[in-house]
């Protein structure tokens, strides 16, 4: 009997407590975990950056969405070892369901479309719940406020919640705070500088509206979105709008192919119209990776780029 009862007592030692049931909101609905997620799959370089930044290696059990599109950094290779990739581009949801995960990080066009083959529904039957990166949601719900950096803030927080590493959560969301609250402090009266982001050359831009989280970093780093009237997150503006607007600097997305943003430059440098505005002109402009222009930790030092580029006498 003394046998049983040290064999009960040294069990029950080695059980975890059972955490308390966690609610958090997932694009107007509410998403319910009885018990922490063990078994996790993250879609895309920001989202995985997330997770990398709450310590959460040890629970992911597959990566989707990584080398199809993107080159990574040495610290991204550092921080992901030996975590397999499932889908170098959007995952099956066979991709998924092979891995055995309780959660699923993505978004809407972050690795689901609506109507395709991998969404929340089609995944429940599987018992995998899905996360969905805040930003996304106006996709299905065009009702959402523009983008803010709440937006990040508030996906950090959540998964934070969810993984039960919430102080961690908290003390990188204030460490941001205090970082954005110090840029602004800097930029001072300087702001409001004109701006435009491009992906890469094109027929017709492709470029961030008031959805999309680079308008909010735009505003973060004292300058101002021309195409912030665009009623979207990511979409196609036109040429002719674009140089209508007369940006004085250009954000110019980096997937390190080629001569990456030095090329888009020089794809300007050569249009019949971009050509003309103070931006081109004045050879203003800077080059940020994927990453740093979508919802993730790298928004915060990008930022800092953004601002020190537009207001170098501020800095």
């Amino acid at each position: 009997m003394k046998s049983v009862i040290l064999s009960c007592a040294a069990l029950c030692i080695a059980l975890p407590a059972m955490a308390d049931p966690v609610t958090v909101e997932n694009c107007g609905a509410s998403l319910t975990f009885e018990t922490t997620p063990e078994r996790i799959v993250v879609h895309d370089m920001n989202m995985t950056d997330m997770a990398f930044a709450l310590g959460l290696q040890d629970r992911i059990v597959g990566l989707t969405g990584i080398t199809g599109w993107y080159k990574t950094s040495p610290d991204f290779d550092d921080l992901r070892g030996d975590i397999p990739e499932l889908a170098p581009k959007y995952p099956t949801v066979e991709n998924l369901v092979s891995a055995d995960p309780d959660l699923f990080f993505a978004g809407w066009y972050y690795g689901m479309k609506p109507g395709g083959e991998v969404t929340p529904d089609t995944l429940a039957p599987f018992g995998i719940k899905t996360l969905v990166l805040t930003e996304s949601c106006v996709h299905l719900d065009k009702n959402r406020p523009e983008a803010s950096m709440e937006l990040l803030f508030g996906d950090m927080l959540r998964l934070g919640r969810i993984m039960h590493v919430e102080d961690r959560a908290k003390k990188l969301v204030s460490d941001w705070r205090q970082e954005l609250s110090d840029i602004k402090t800097t930029v001072g009266k300087a702001g409001g500088k004109r701006v435009f982001l491009l992906d890469g050359p094109a027929d017709a831009p492709f470029t961030a509206g008031r959805f999309a989280i680079p308008d909010a970093m735009i505003a973060a780093a004292g300058g101002k979105n021309v195409t912030h009237d665009m009623d979207t997150s990511w979409g196609r503006s036109s040429w002719e709008a674009v140089a209508a607007a007369d940006p004085e600097f250009l954000i110019l997305l980096d997937y390190q192919t080629g001569n990456g943003a030095a090329d888009t430059f020089a794809f300007l440098q050569a249009h019949p119209v971009m050509s003309q505005t103070q931006a081109v002109k004045n050879g203003r402009w800077i080059g940020l990776r994927y990453e740093e222009l979508t919802p993730g930790p790298a928004n915060i030092a990008a930022i800092r780029k953004i601002a020190e580029a537009l207001h170098p006498e501020r800095f």
